[in-house]
């Protein structure tokens, strides 16, 4: 064997000193970031932690409105809340339609030694659904004696679909109110020819004098009078309506009695050839 053959040889490369450092230091670098990761991971599920997807039930639309259930709550209310001592038997034959094997006989409705009570109106002022099909309806009825009364009434279907009362009525409180609520800042009309369009519309609406009416009307646009005709006595305000295309008029009118009221009219607008029309006044007949 050649001695040049056993020689040990050494081959020098030279390498960047940044990628040396770089190898050197980026198992730290990598430890770093994985521990800022977890930490933020931590604090974000301490500000906001996950929440579980919403069952079928919590996402459930509403359920529609059913008028006939409403009615025969209103009416039950009506009956039960209208009584004569006098006449007991009166108020037992008015009942009896709505009470079965499950309720005591005049839903429990003992009357007192005299007296009588009668029901002026009857509405059903809240609803709520403990479950499908079961509705619990709060009825808002004035009565001559005891003045405003309400009165839950629970309604439910059967499986055959007809409507039965699930239970004994309770009187109630009204539902929550508070005091009415000053409208939010409005930027005022300064368009005076807008101005006396309003005013020249709103005077022909409420005194249902459509032929005058139809000068200032939008092409297409339906509007339904009034049936009590008033007289415009001023319009104090005139506001742009939030979304920009209407106008907010607070007016003062008077009937043929006398009476004066404080209105407010929603009036859509718009500017044609030159000239303000209006195409709709607080309500769509058609809706």
């Amino acid at each position: 064997m050649a001695r040049d053959e056993l020689t040990p040889t050494v081959r020098i490369a030279t390498r960047a000193m940044w990628r040396l450092r770089l190898v050197r230091e980026l198992p730290r670098h990598l430890m770093y970031a994985v521990s800022i990761a977890g930490l933020a991971a931590s604090a974000r599920f301490a500000i906001a932690p996950p929440t579980p997807p919403l069952t079928a039930a919590a996402v459930r639309e509403p359920a529609p409105s059913d008028l006939a259930a409403e009615a025969y709550a209103a009416l039950f209310a009506r009956r039960y809340l209208t009584w004569n001592a006098a006449e007991p038997q009166a108020s037992a034959r008015a009942l009896e339609p709505f009470l079965g094997p499950a309720l005591e006989p005049d839903a429990g409705l003992e009357l007192p030694a005299s007296g009588e009570q009668k029901v002026e109106w009857a509405e059903v002022a809240q609803a709520r659904e403990p479950a499908p099909g079961e509705h619990v309806y709060t009825v808002a009825a004035q009565t001559d004696t005891a003045g405003l009364l309400y009165l839950t009434v629970a309604v439910t279907r059967t499986a055959a679909g007809s409507l039965a009362l699930s239970g004994y009525p309770a009187f109630v409180g009204a539902p929550d109110a508070a005091p009415a609520r000053p409208t939010a800042h409005l930027r005022e009309v300064d368009d005076a020819a807008l101005a006396t369009v309003v005013r020249r519309v709103l005077s022909n609406y409420l005194s249902a004098s459509s032929s005058e009416l139809e000068a200032d009307l939008a092409s297409g646009a339906r509007v339904s009078l009034p049936g009590m005709p008033l007289s415009l006595e001023s319009m104090p305000r005139l506001d742009w309506a939030p979304e920009g295309d209407g106008v907010l008029a607070t007016v003062q009118a008077r009937d043929g009695r006398g009476v004066q009221y404080t209105l407010a009219y929603e009036l859509d607008v718009a500017r044609e050839q030159g000239r303000w029309e209006v195409s709709a006044v607080q309500m769509d007949p058609d809706t």
